[in-house]
């Protein structure tokens, strides 16, 4: 005869937390990293501390490859300088080889372009930041 109670420790008739299956579900449809990432991106203020925050967010994150978006040149400039530094905090986070390169972008200018028809050149020659 079968017995089919439960003992005192776990086995594979017992219920399974949902952190454990929805973590054995990330990994095997490959979502660990997309999801380090997002973790990270989430909590953007701890990892690179309120002044740099202050002045720039994360924006994309595709193939390694993270773009971070500031609100003026100067801090696109500062931030660039600071990437060697926040690839290394990236690392402590997320582990080896998951951010391999940081993109600094500055601030994106209005568009001038109204209407349907427009005139080829270079536009306004004020510069936005």
């Amino acid at each position: 005869m079968d017995d089919r109670r439960s003992g005192a420790r776990r086995d594979r008739r017992d219920p399974t937390l949902l952190g454990e299956t929805l973590q054995r579900m990330a990994t095997e449809r490959g979502w660990s990293t997309e999801l380090s990432v997002a973790a990270v991106t989430a909590r953007w203020r701890e990892v690179v501390g309120d002044q740099v925050a202050d002045h720039c967010v994360p924006e994309t994150f595709d193939g390694g490859v993270l773009v971070v978006r500031t609100d003026s040149t100067t801090w696109a400039t500062n931030l660039r300088l600071l990437v060697p530094e926040l690839l290394r905090r990236l690392e402590m986070e997320l582990g080896a080889d998951v951010v391999t390169e940081v993109r600094v972008l500055g601030p994106s200018g209005p568009s001038w372009a109204k209407g349907p028809r427009r005139v080829a050149g270079r536009g306004p020659r004020d510069t936005y930041g």
